[in-house]
């Protein structure tokens, strides 16, 4: 009996965000430790760039982009959710800064 797998390949992207502080480092990495198909995130604060590894097989970079859009942050050229942006405590608020 022969079983296929499908492959698992995963891959890491760079995401540009709109992070200022530790506490925007720490929102976006749980929302993407709690985002489908995502196996690692690190936010590096001083260039807002978030490195994610992730299974191709489960998520897409767009998908990535709209988890972090979804608590307020931009990524990349996506924007963040206007509601969500307006919930973040006001140092993390980008205009602020």
């Amino acid at each position: 009996m022969n079983v296929a797998f499908a492959q698992k390949s995963i891959e890491t992207v760079d995401i540009q965000t709109s992070a200022v502080c530790d506490m925007c480092k720490e929102t976006i990495e749980k929302q993407l430790a709690f985002t489908k198909g995502v196996t690692a995130a690190e936010l590096d604060v001083q260039t807002a760039i978030v490195t994610v590894s992730y299974k191709t097989n489960r998520t897409t970079i767009e998908d990535i982009r709209l988890s972090i859009n979804e608590v307020g942050y931009d990524a990349d050229d996506s924007k963040a959710a206007e509601e969500a942006y307006e919930d973040l405590h006001h140092c993390c608020k980008k205009d602020v800064h």
